[in-house]
């Protein structure tokens, strides 16, 4: 679910509060199979922590409880689509029967695909989406839900409120093919409320500098009528928060995606009305499966079919104050409330009985 944010906004993405809408993957030995070979695990960016804390530790511990004897090749592109190319070349050169990649261009990213079939080298998009060349699989959350479930929980939350006005859409990457599901599922949730869309944005690299430089000049614009933002992930969501503080005026309900550990805090304080918690922990794992399984010439289950690729999606949980102390801190999760309720926020933590 992005290029999400600075390293000023920690990654809280390993927990796994999720519902899979498919079954999770059953457990094999942790001793391995016998199986041997290389496997590319590409990241798209070093914007967001996920990848370096949870993403890259999770699927190569997995790995090495299918595979003993399989090693993974991690690389992360850093928001560069021309050097995740050379590091799949790369990766193809060293040998790799598998290329799990979260691509940093889902178009560009077809040539990927295409480069490592060519070699018979199989191919798991993760995370994002590659609509332009069928992979071998799709792992991922289901990205349009996400979108309609945060703007559903906002709608519904200024309704009842009584707020008046219209919304802001800040979206992700255009370059993102999850970014587009994601946008089409705030549509869809925004349509069925009574607030009308103000104005929207494709936020360039998931950039939250440049949502907040977009929303900085929606407030000059629409000052006063703007109720709520609906933003695509944790990043301009907290990009659209510094925006109206700067501009000294309230910060209306916005919401997020990722549940990173700022944006807990900023749900806590008020700032932020929801998030989306992932089970990166599940989905890493369920990836480590499917490339093991391609490693052996085995077919891996999916439960739904996207963009002409067997697929395995996983269902959003919205998180609000309402049901945070249960989803954040429950047994799936990695977070403790020593991690949130630091000085700044331990009124609030307290007020939610967050001890």
């Amino acid at each position: 679910m992005r290029k999400l944010v600075s390293g000023a906004l920690i990654g809280v993405l390993a927990f796994g509060t999720l519902t899979a809408c498919a079954e999770e993957p059953t457990s094999e030995s942790a001793k391995g199979d016998g199986t041997s070979g290389k496997v590319a695990f590409l990241m798209p960016d070093l914007a967001s922590t996920r990848y370096e804390q949870y993403d890259a530790p999770l699927f190569k511990k997995r790995m090495a409880e299918l595979c003993s004897s399989c090693e993974v090749i991690y690389q992360n592109a850093d928001s560069d689509a021309a050097r995740q190319q050379q590091q799949a070349n790369s990766a193809l050169a060293q040998g790799a029967k598998v290329l799990v990649i979260d691509p940093v261009d889902s178009a560009a990213a077809a040539t990927i695909v295409q480069t490592a079939q060519s070699q018979g080298a199989k191919v798991v998009a993760y995370d994002r989406p590659i609509p332009k060349k069928p992979v071998d699989f799709y792992v991922s959350f289901d990205n349009e839900a996400i979108g309609k479930s945060i703007a559903q929980s906002l709608v519904r939350h200024l309704k009842e409120s009584g707020a008046k006005g219209g919304l802001l859409e800040v979206n992700g990457s255009p370059t993102d093919a999850a970014a587009g599901l994601i946008k089409k599922g705030i549509h869809s949730g925004i349509e069925e409320g009574d607030f009308k869309r103000l104005a929207e944005y494709d936020t360039p690299d998931w950039s939250p500098e440049k949502a907040q430089q977009w929303v900085s000049g929606q407030i000059a614009q629409y000052h006063g009528d703007i109720a709520g933002v609906v933003a695509a992930n944790d990043g301009t969501g907290g990009g659209a928060i510094a925006a109206f503080k700067a501009a000294g005026v309230k910060v209306p309900p916005v919401t997020g995606n990722d549940a990173e550990l700022a944006a807990i805090q900023r749900v806590v304080a008020g700032s932020q009305y929801n998030t989306i918690s992932k089970p990166l922990k599940i989905v890493a794992e369920a990836a480590a499966e499917v490339a093991h399984q391609l490693m052996k010439g085995d077919k891996p289950k999916a439960t739904t079919t996207l963009f002409d690729t067997p697929s395995q999606l996983f269902k959003p949980t919205v998180v609000t104050q309402e049901n945070l102390k249960e989803v954040i801190f429950g047994p799936e999760g990695v977070l403790k409330p020593k991690d949130v309720c630091t000085r700044p926020y331990a009124a609030d933590c307290r007020r939610l009985g967050i001890q």
